[in-house]
C-alpha cells in the first residue's frame, strides 16, 4: 500500500465514517463467527474439543481474510491498475474507526451537556460492554474516557500500524482477530474454552499498537493542553499503572489518558448485574468530569492525526 492510498483511506474515514448502509467486512466476519460458533458446538462436547475448535477458528479466519483480500486486490489490479488501488483504499477505509468513535462520544457528550442522563446512558451503551442503565454522570464520563483511550488503540492506531506494515490484507486480518476477541474472547462459562485462542491472539496482535498508542496519546495531550508536564505526568502513570489492567494492552492507552488528564480511571463495573472491580489507574481520588471527556476527545483526534502522519511518513520513507 502506498502512502497516498493510506492517506486517502484515512481521509475517507474522517469524512464518511462507517455508514450503516455500507456492507462492512467486519459484519461479514461477525456472521461467520456466529455461524461457526453454533456449528462447532453441535460436535464439540468437552473443553478440549472446544479449545481445538476455537484454535482452528482463531487461526483460520484471519488467515482466510488475509489471502482473500490479497487475491481480490491482485485480481482487480490485473483488470486495470487504478481499480486495484481503488479496492485497496476502500478496504483500508473499512479498517479505520476514527470518525465513528468521534460520533459516538460526541453523542454521549451532547446528552450530558443537556443534562439528559437517560439518553446519555443509552448513547454510552453503544460503545461499552458494561451495564449502563444505572450509571451516574461521573460513571458515564469515566466509561466514555476509558473507551476513547482503548478504541484509539484498537480502532485507529492498530489498523494504521497494520496498514503501514502489510496494507489492507494485513489490516483486515487484524480486524478479524479483533472481532473474534470482541465476540468470543471472554472468560465466561460459554467462551472460556472456545474463545481462549482468540483472546490470546488479540493480546499478541495489540501488543505493539497499544504501546505506540500510549506514546501518541501522551504527545497529543502535550499539544492539546500545551503543557509539557502533562506528558511527563502521563508517562509516569503509564510506567506505574499501565500493567494493572486485566488486559495486557488496554491499560497502556488508559494509563496514558488518565495520567495526561490527571484523573482516576478504573473502579467497579457491572456486567450482567455482576460487579467487576478494576484496579485504579491514574490519580486516585480525582474523579473524571465532563470537561475531561471534552479534552480526551480532542486528544484522541490529535493522536489519530499523529498516527496517520507516522504511518504515511513511514511508508513514503521505506
Amino acid at each position: 500500500m502506498t502512502g497516498c492510498e493510506l492517506l486517502l483511506a484515512a481521509s475517507i474515514d474522517a469524512v464518511a465514517g462507517d455508514p450503516r448502509w455500507f456492507p462492512h467486512p467486519v459484519r461479514g466476519m461477525g456472521a461467520v463467527i456466529a455461524w461457526y460458533d453454533r456449528s462447532v458446538r453441535k460436535i464439540c462436547r468437552n473443553p478440549y474439543a472446544l479449545r481445538t475448535g476455537g484454535l482452528l477458528l482463531a487461526l483460520g479466519l484471519p488467515t482466510s481474510v488475509f489471502f482473500l483480500t490479497r487475491e481480490l486486490i491482485a485480481l482487480t489490479d490485473q483488470v486495470i491498475w487504478w481499480l486495484g488501488s481503488l479496492v485497496s483504499v476502500g478496504l483500508a477505509w473499512t479498517t479505520l474507526a476514527g470518525r465513528d468513535l468521534w460520533n459516538h462520544v460526541s453523542a454521549v457528550r451532547g446528552q450530558l451537556e443537556q443534562g439528559n442522563l437517560t439518553e446519555a446512558r443509552r448513547a454510552v451503551g453503544q460503545i461499552v460492554g458494561r451495564d449502563t442503565d444505572r450509571l451516574s454522570e461521573e460513571e458515564i464520563v469515566r466509561a466514555s474516557i476509558e473507551t476513547v483511550a482503548e478504541s484509539t488503540s484498537d480502532g485507529i492506531i492498530a489498523p494504521l500500524f497494520y496498514l503501514m506494515v502489510g496494507g489492507a490484507p494485513l489490516a483486515l486480518a487484524y480486524k478479524a482477530v479483533n472481532t473474534l476477541d470482541s465476540m468470543i474472547g471472554h472468560k465466561d462459562e460459554r467462551y472460556v474454552d472456545f474463545g481462549w485462542a482468540s483472546a490470546r491472539l488479540d493480546d499478541i496482535a495489540n501488543w505493539i499498537p497499544a504501546r505506540l498508542s500510549a506514546v501518541l496519546i501522551l504527545l497529543a495531550a502535550g499539544l492539546v493542553m500545551g503543557q509539557g508536564d502533562r506528558v511527563r505526568a502521563g508517562w509516569r502513570v503509564v510506567c506505574r499503572d499501565g500493567g494493572k489492567h486485566p488486559s495486557p494492552n488496554s491499560g497502556q492507552p488508559e494509563a496514558a489518558m488518565a495520567g495526561s488528564l490527571g484523573i482516576q480511571l478504573g473502579g467497579v463495573n457491572y456486567y450482567g448485574g455482576v460487579p467487576d472491580e478494576r484496579p485504579v489507574i491514574g490519580r486516585a481520588g480525582r474523579r473524571p468530569l465532563l470537561k475531561d471527556l471534552v479534552i480526551a476527545s480532542r486528544i484522541m483526534i490529535v493522536a489519530c492525526l499523529l498516527g496517520v502522519i507516522l504511518a504515511v511518513g513511514t511508508v513514503w520513507l521505506v
